[in-house]
C-alpha cells in the first residue's frame, strides 16, 4: 500500500465508522455466531502475496463483524460498560497514527507531560487528595497488581525484590467476599499465595464489614501471620455494593496496613459532587484506581491509578540500564517506572479530547440521565407484581429477576430467570448478564452506555416483560 492508497481507504473505513454508529442498532447486539463458526471461516495459513485493502476489508465485514459483539450499542446492558465516544475514536487514529512508544519523557514528551496534566484534572474533577500523583495503567487488574507489590516491597524495605520471601511468609491481604477476582489474581502473581488472601464477611448490602475485617486481622495476628493490606471496592462487579471506606480506612490505620481503593467502575460517579460520600476517609489510603474506560466515554484501555508515595512505587519499579539513561533523568516523569510494562500507549490523548469534547458539566449530565432511567427501571420492576429486585441500587446497575405468583421453589426460579436471560440476548435486541445473589440467579442491568437513550430503556424493559411473560404461559 502506498500513501494515496491510504488516504482513500482512510476516508472510506471514517465513512464506515461514522455509518456503522448510525446504524449500530440494526446489529444483533450480543453476537449470535456459534463456537468455531469465525475460525472455520479464515484459513489455515497466511497469503503469500500481498491482498488488496478492498479484499481485507469485504472479509472484515462479512467474517469478523457478524463475530462481534457491540458494546457500543445504546441497547448494551451487559457487564459494566467499556465505553468509547466519538472524540475517544478520533483521539484514537491520531494516537495510531503518531504510533509513538512512550515509555520516557525523551520518547515523545508531549506524552508524559499531557498524561501528568489530565490526571491533575481528574483529581480536580472527583475529590481526590491533590498531593496525589497519577499515573495512566492498562487496566484496573495491573494496578491492583501494582499496589500490592509496591505495599509488599515498603512493608520489607524492598528486600523482597532484592532477595526474594525468605523472613517474610505469610503477608496476609484481605478483601471481602464480593470483591473482584482480579485481586486474587493479583495475590497470586504478586507470590502472596491464594491462600493468604482473606475473604472477609459483608453485610446485608453486600459491603465488606468493618467488624469482620478487625476480626479476620486479630485472628491472623493470634496465629502468627502478619497482615499487610486491604482491598476495599466502591462498586462491586455483582451490585455495585459501596464499602464502608471510612471504618475500613480506621482499623488500616490501627494495624498500620495498607488499603487499596478499586473504584474501577463506580469512580467515574465521584465526578458528581453528590456521590463523593463514597471517598469519605479518603485520606487514609495509599492507593485509588478507577477506569475512565469503563463509564467515562474514553474507550479501552485507560486506567487512573493514584499513589500517595510516589517513591515507593518508584523504588519497587524503577530498573535503570545504560541505554534508558538521558539528560532528563530525573527531572520529569518516566512512566516507564510507574508500572509493570516498559512500553507504554499515548493514552493521556484520547483522555484530554473526551473531557474537554464533553466538559465537565456534559460528562456529569450524562452521568446523571444514567442515574436517574436506572432509578426509572428500579421503579418500575418494584412496581410490577412479577418482578422483585435483588440487592439495593446504589449507581446504575439493577438487580433483579422474574418472580411469578405460585412459584417459590429456588431451583425452578433459577432455571427460570436463566431461561429468560438466554431468550433475551438470542433476540439480539439487548445484551443482559446476570450473578448470583445468595444463590438467587440475578439478571443484572446497566444502564451506562454512552449514547444511551431514555427509550432504549423503556424499549429494553418492555422486551424483558414480554418475554418473562411468554416463557411463563408456555410451562
Amino acid at each position: 500500500m502506498n500513501l494515496e492508497e491510504f488516504r482513500k481507504y482512510a476516508h472510506q473505513f471514517v465513512d464506515w465508522m461514522a455509518d456503522y454508529y448510525k446504524n449500530i442498532e440494526t446489529f444483533p447486539v450480543k453476537s449470535q455466531v456459534k463456537p468455531r463458526e469465525i475460525f472455520e471461516q479464515l484459513p489455515d495459513g497466511p497469503p503469500r502475496e500481498g491482498e488488496s485493502m478492498q479484499r481485507i476489508f469485504e472479509d472484515f465485514q462479512q467474517i469478523i463483524l457478524p463475530g462481534m459483539t457491540h458494546w457500543q450499542s445504546p441497547n448494551f446492558f451487559a457487564y459494566f460498560p467499556a465505553n468509547s465516544s466519538y472524540p475517544s475514536v478520533l483521539a484514537e487514529m491520531l494516537t495510531a497514527t503518531l504510533a509513538a512508544q512512550c515509555m520516557i519523557w525523551e520518547t515523545s514528551p508531549a506524552a508524559a507531560e499531557l498524561e501528568e496534566k489530565v490526571l491533575n484534572w481528574l483529581k480536580t474533577m472527583t475529590g481526590l487528595p491533590q498531593a496525589w500523583h497519577g499515573v495512566i495503567q492498562d487496566s484496573a487488574s495491573s494496578a491492583t497488581l501494582v499496589s500490592l507489590l509496591t505495599a509488599r516491597e515498603k512493608y520489607s524495605a524492598f528486600q523482597i525484590n532484592k532477595s526474594g520471601f525468605a523472613g517474610f511468609e505469610n503477608l496476609r491481604i484481605y478483601c471481602s467476599t464480593e470483591t473482584h477476582s482480579s485481586i486474587e489474581k493479583a495475590v497470586k502473581i504478586a507470590g502472596f499465595g491464594a491462600e493468604n488472601l482473606v475473604k472477609v464477611a459483608t453485610d446485608v448490602q453486600l459491603r465488606l464489614d468493618p467488624a469482620a475485617l478487625q476480626e479476620a486481622v486479630e485472628k491472623d495476628l493470634q496465629h502468627g501471620k502478619q497482615p499487610l493490606a486491604v482491598v476495599a471496592t466502591l462498586g462491586t462487579t455483582g451490585t455495585t455494593a459501596i464499602d464502608p471506606l471510612k471504618p475500613i480506612a480506621e482499623i488500616c490505620q490501627k494495624y498500620d496496613l495498607w488499603l487499596h481503593v478499586d473504584a474501577a467502575f463506580a469512580g467515574t460517579a465521584l465526578i458528581l459532587p453528590e456521590f463523593r460520600w463514597m471517598i469519605e476517609g479518603i485520606e487514609q489510603v495509599d492507593t485509588f484506581v478507577f477506569n475512565p474506560h469503563k463509564w467515562m466515554f474514553t474507550n479501552f484501555d485507560c486506567t487512573a491509578y493514584y499513589v500517595k508515595d510516589k517513591d515507593a512505587l518508584l523504588r519497587t519499579f524503577s530498573i535503570l540500564p545504560e541505554y534508558l539513561k538521558t539528560a532528563s533523568t530525573g527531572k520529569v516523569n518516566d512512566y516507564r517506572d510507574w508500572g509493570i510494562p516498559l512500553g507504554r500507549r499515548f493514552r493521556a490523548l484520547k483522555l484530554w479530547f473526551v473531557i474537554r469534547n464533553f466538559g465537565v458539566q456534559g460528562i456529569q449530565e450524562t452521568l446523571r440521565n444514567h442515574l436517574q432511567w436506572a432509578r426509572e427501571l428500579e421503579e418500575w420492576i418494584t412496581a410490577h407484581p412479577q418482578f422483585e429486585l435483588l440487592a439495593p441500587r446504589t449507581l446504575n446497575l439493577v438487580c433483579f429477576r422474574y418472580h411469578p405468583h405460585g412459584l417459590d421453589d429456588e431451583e425452578q426460579l433459577n432455571a427460570l430467570n436463566e431461561t429468560l436471560l438466554h431468550r433475551l440476548n438470542a433476540s439480539g435486541k439487548l445484551f443482559l448478564t446476570h450473578t448470583k445473589i445468595d444463590g438467587k440467579y440475578t439478571l443484572r442491568m446497566v444502564t451506562g452506555q454512552t449514547y444511551l437513550k431514555r427509550e432504549h430503556v423503556q424499549r429494553a424493559w418492555k422486551q424483558i416483560e414480554q418475554e418473562a411473560t411468554a416463557i411463563w404461559q408456555q410451562k
